[in-house]
């Protein structure tokens, strides 16, 4: 009997999988620190070497076709999400925070979805959520999350001013404390560059 109801559970939680097959990342806020004096979050994975964002099209809510050259001149931290994730839910009202927080500023938070069913799933799960900045875009193939090759969600990918990656972080993220703030102040305060190696001395 106990070895029927252990088949059965593990039944339920594969069909409780999304359709995607993305993983859901349970990843949360570690402390903060800042090696070097320089501000940074436990969880951020530096890009070594810098690569530039794939040019792949998603779409706004009215069907537009958009893609990350749009954001050019910014400093662009881009969301990948959805519905189903619960860490990715987690994390969307302090998103909605930070956006807030950084309006004037040469930044901008990309919510992409991840979801099949588009703005039929999104837009009233959105309403729902009651953001007050932040509107998300759509890519219902999620041909974005596999041209930045995520592994799950959410996952968060920092982007600089001239289209290149500058590193992501796996999982959820407490993104309007001031530990995240600081690190994403950096880097728009700084051009969006990663700082120069320095250079080693001839001997």
């Amino acid at each position: 009997m106990k070895i029927r109801f252990a088949h059965a559970l593990i039944l339920a939680l594969v069909l409780a999988l999304p359709a995607g097959g993305w993983a859901g990342f349970t990843l949360m806020h570690r402390d903060a620190a800042k090696p070097d004096g320089r501000p940074m979050l436990e969880e951020f994975i530096p890009s070594a070497p810098n690569l530039p964002a794939p040019a792949t099209a998603f779409a706004d809510d009215t069907g537009r076709s958009v893609s990350l050259a749009d954001f050019r001149g910014r400093v662009v931290l881009v969301n990948l999400w959805a519905t189903w994730c619960q860490p990715c839910i987690r994390e969307m009202p302090a998103l909605d925070r930070l956006a807030a927080a950084m309006k004037g500023t040469d930044f901008a938070v990309v919510l992409i979805s991840q979801d099949r069913g588009g703005a039929h799933v999104v837009g009233p799960f959105l309403q729902q959520l009651g953001l007050k900045v932040l509107q998300t875009y759509l890519d219902p193939k999620s041909a974005v999350g596999q041209a930045f090759a995520v592994r799950g969600l959410p996952t968060s990918i920092l982007i600089d001013r001239d289209g290149t990656e500058l590193g992501r972080l796996e999982g959820a993220e407490e993104w309007d404390g001031a530990a995240a703030q600081a690190l994403l102040r950096s880097y728009v305060e700084r051009g969006g560059k990663k700082p120069a190696e320095p250079v080693k001395a001839q001997g």
